[in-house]
């Protein structure tokens, strides 16, 4: 399967607490929750939709599984494709702290999670995703296990909130794969990683 992530960000790269919720992620003090909601057309939501309906299986970090699965688990929005995918394929959870997942077809990867994530991609199928997660993503691009990316890019500059890529972490180059901006101004960009990046030669002073 090839591994691939979704993630919506803001243009200065925070991730923390898109979701409707203000009080959804207060860590560190964010107080600016809730960015993402409502800021994309139906062309675009329609591109999330069918990019839940391919996947084969889904990997999650402890943090947003436990949000999905008090609302997508929950079935509190039973008529969104994406309650239909995340209900009925498997899920994995990456995880030292959550031993004992609710949601049905979950399995808890523990110990080895190089090896693990390594299993699961090896397994034939087409995509296993990665949706929000994003201590879970930084951890999988730094072991060079992320086939695609897809950033949803939100026209907003928070000022604040836990980005997606830290201040200090592996460098990667990317290819373009798909690029586009919806009718609302949000951006779509796809990549996949190419290795290290390429600098300009040190000069003699």
């Amino acid at each position: 399967m090839k591994l691939t992530t979704m993630t919506q960000v803001t243009v200065d790269g925070v991730m923390q607490g898109n979701g409707g919720a203000s009080d959804e992620d207060r860590r560190s003090g964010f107080e600016r929750g809730g960015w993402a909601m409502g800021v994309f057309d139906d062309e675009t939501m329609t591109f999330i939709n069918q990019t839940y309906r391919r996947a084969d299986a889904f990997l999650f970090g402890r943090r947003t599984y436990e949000l999905f699965a008090g609302y997508w688990g929950a079935g509190k929005n039973p008529s969104s494709p994406i309650t239909a995918a995340l209900n009925t394929k498997p899920k994995y959870l990456a995880s030292t702290t959550l031993t004992d997942p609710q949601w049905a077809d979950t399995t808890l990867l523990s110990g080895d999670l190089a090896a693990a994530v390594g299993e699961l991609k090896a397994k034939p199928g087409g995509e296993l995703q990665v949706h929000g997660s994003g201590a879970l993503i930084r951890w999988l691009l730094a072991n060079n296990l992320v086939d695609e990316l897809t950033l949803l890019i939100v026209p907003v500059v928070l000022g604040q909130g836990t980005r997606l890529f830290p201040d200090a972490g592996p460098d990667i180059a990317l290819d373009l794969v798909e690029s586009r901006a919806d009718s609302k101004g949000a951006a779509i960009q796809v990549y996949r990683p190419a290795g290290r990046p390429q600098y300009a030669p040190a000069t003699a002073d």
